[in-house]
C-alpha cells in the first residue's frame, strides 16, 4: 500500500498544534491545517503539502484538534490460507521416531517407509511436514506432503494442507486442483472450502471463490473467511462490467468510460519497464499480475482502505485514477511501489515484515529520507521512534500521522541497509525470509546485525546525514 500523505506524521513530526478534521464515511479522521471544498472534491493542507480526496467519501468536516482513530482493515486477500494441525491416525506415536534433536530424522523416516505400511508412511511424512511448517520451511513441508500423498493420495487433510502450502508458494494453478479434491471429500469440512475459495481467488475465478467461501461459512463461521467473502462480493459487484487488456506480465481491468486508451497503454508500458527493473534489483518473477483501475469512490468502496492510502496491493494491484488522462510522475511512482509489493510477496511468500515491505517499495519508487530526515533524526536521537520490531504487522489500523511515521522509519531502515550494504543484501534478506528464517535471523545472516544493532546504526546514519 502506498501512503497518500507525504508529510511525516502530523502528530509527532509535523508538530501541528491544532487542525480541522475531515471525518470520512468509513470512520477515519484526517487532521489538516486547512480544508476547502471545490468541484466535488475536498482539498486540504498538511504543512507544505496540498492533497485532495473525493467529497463523496467525506461525512463531515469538523473544526478543532484531531483525535486518533483506527482505519479500515485491508482485508485478508493476501493472508495465508489455513493449514490444519489435525494429525493423521497414528502420527502421535511416530513423533518421537521422526523428530529428533530438533530436526527431521530422514534415516528414521526412510526406515518407517521400508516397513511397508502405507498409512503409517503417510502419517510419518505428515509429521515431518508439520515440523517443517512450524519452522516456516514451506519448501521442506511441500516435499514431505508430496511423499505423504503418494502413500495416501485421497486423504482430505493432506490434500487441503498441500493446497494451502502451494498457495503460499505462489503455485496457484497446482493448488486449485488439490483444493478441489479436498473439498469433494466426505464428510465436507470448512477448512477445505476455505482453501478452495482462496485458490479460486488466486486463479481469478471470483464467482467460484464466492461460492466456496459461502460453503465454508455454512459449515463454520470464521472472521477471516467472512472478510474475504465480503471483499470479493464488493469486487465482483464493482467489476461486473469491467473490460480487460493484457501485456506480457499483466492483466489490466478497467471501466471503459473512466480509462482512456492512452492511459491504459501507458500504464502497461510503465509496469513492464518496472517489472524488468525489479527483476534486476530483487529477483523474482511474479506471474500474471492483475491490476484494477477504479474511480476514487469505487476504490474505497471495494478495498475499504484507510483514507491515507493512494493505492493497494492485496494480491491484486488496485489504483484510483479519477480524472487522469495519462501517466503522471506521481502515478508512475505509485505503480512501481505497488508492483514492488508483488515481487516481495512472491520472494518471501508473504513473510516480509511491513517496515521492510513498505521501505523497499518506497525505495523503488525513488523516495529518500531527505524530505523529513532532520525531524526523523530528532525522533531517533531522543529514542522516541517506534521500534522496528513493533512494525512487523500491517499499518492499516494506524491514523494518518502514525502511518506517516511507520512509513518514514521503514524507508530510513531500508535506505540505510542499501547505502551501507547494497541492494544485493536487501534482496538476500528477502530471500532468506522466503526460506523460512525469522526477521532477526535473516538480518543477522545477511548484514550481521539484529534489530537492536540496526536501530542504533540507523540512529547514527540519520545523525551523520541530518546533523541532529
Amino acid at each position: 500500500m502506498r501512503l497518500i500523505i507525504p508529510c511525516c506524521c502530523a502528530a509527532v513530526l509535523c508538530l501541528a498544534a491544532g487542525a480541522d478534521v475531515i471525518v470520512l464515511k468509513n470512520g477515519d479522521r484526517i487532521a489538516a491545517d486547512a480544508v476547502r471544498e471545490s468541484n466535488g472534491r475536498v482539498q486540504y493542507w498538511v504543512g507544505d503539502n496540498t492533497l485532495t480526496i473525493p467529497k463523496s467519501i467525506v461525512a463531515r468536516i469538523e473544526s478543532g484538534p484531531a483525535s486518533s482513530a483506527g482505519s479500515a482493515s485491508e482485508g485478508p486477500a493476501n493472508a495465508a490460507p489455513p493449514v490444519m494441525r489435525q494429525p493423521m491416525a497414528g502420527a502421535e506415536n511416530l513423533l518421537a521416531r521422526v523428530i529428533r534433536n530438533g530436526a527431521v530424522d530422514t534415516a528414521a523416516l526412510h526406515a518407517i517407509e521400508q516397513e511397508g505400511n502405507a498409512e503409517q508412511s503417510a502419517a510419518a511424512n505428515s509429521v515431518a511436514a508439520d515440523f517443517e511448517l512450524s519452522r516456516n520451511n514451506l519448501q521442506g513441508a511441500r516435499g514431505y506432503m508430496e511423499s505423504a500423498l503418494r502413500y495416501s493420495p485421497d486423504h482430505p487433510v493432506l490434500l487441503q494442507n498441500y493446497a494451502a502450502v502451494l498457495l503460499r508458494l505462489g503455485r496457484t494453478g497446482e493448488a486449485l486442483s488439490y483444493a478441489q479434491r479436498a473439498a469433494n471429500s466426505k464428510p465436507p469440512f470448512p477448512e477445505a472450502y476455505a482453501v478452495l475459495g482462496y485458490a479460486y481467488y488466486k486463479n481469478d475465478h471470483i464467482r467460484e471463490a464466492i461460492s466456496a467461501l459461502k460453503k465454508s461459512l455454512e459449515l463454520r463461521e470464521d472472521a477471516q473467511v467472512r472478510d474475504l467473502l465480503e471483499r470479493l462480493q464488493r469486487e465482483s459487484q464493482t467489476e461486473a462490467d469491467f473490460r480487460e487488456q493484457g501485456s506480457s506480465h499483466f492483466t489490466l481491468r478497467y471501466e471503459g468510460s473512466q480509462s482512456p486508451d492512452k492511459l491504459r497503454a501507458q500504464i502497461l508500458d510503465t509496469l513492464e519497464d518496472d517489472y524488468r527493473d525489479l527483476q534486476n534489483d530483487l529477483g523474482g518473477s511474479p506471474k500474471n499480475v492483475f491490476v484494477s483501475l477504479y474511480t476514487d469512490q469505487a476504490f474505497f468502496d471495494v478495498t475499504q482502505a484507510p483514507a491515507w492510502s493512494a493505492a493497494l496491493n492485496d494480491g491484486k494491484i488496485r489504483i484510483p485514477i479519477s480524472g487522469m488522462a495519462s501517466v503522471t510522475p506521481n502515478l508512475a511512482r505509485v505503480l512501481r511501489h505497488e508492483l514492488t509489493h508483488s515481487f516481495i510477496q512472491q520472494i518471501t511468500h508473504g513473510r516480509a515484515p511491513q517496515w521492510l515491505n513498505e521501505g523497499v517499495a518506497e525505495m523503488e519508487e525513488g523516495l529518500t529520507t531527505a524530505a523529513f530526515g532532520t525531524r526523523l533524526a530528532s525522533l531517533y536521537g531522543g529514542g522516541q521512534q517506534i521500534p522496528l520490531s513493533q512494525l512487523e504487522g500491517n499499518f492499516n489500523s494506524y491514523s494518518s500521522g502514525e502511518a506517516s511515521v511507520a512509513y518514514a522509519e521503514g524507508l530510513a531502515a531500508v535506505e540505510y541497509i542499501r547505502n551501507t550494504y547494497g541492494v544485493a543484501d536487501l534482496a538476500r534478506i528477502l530471500e532468506r525470509l522466503g526460506e523460512g528464517q525469522s526477521v532477526e535471523s535473516a538480518l543477522r545472516s545477511t548484514i550481521h546485525v539484529g534489530y537492536g544493532e540496526l536501530e542504533a546504526e540507523i540512529t547514527g546514519y540519520l545523525k551523520k546525514n541530518y546533523g541532529v
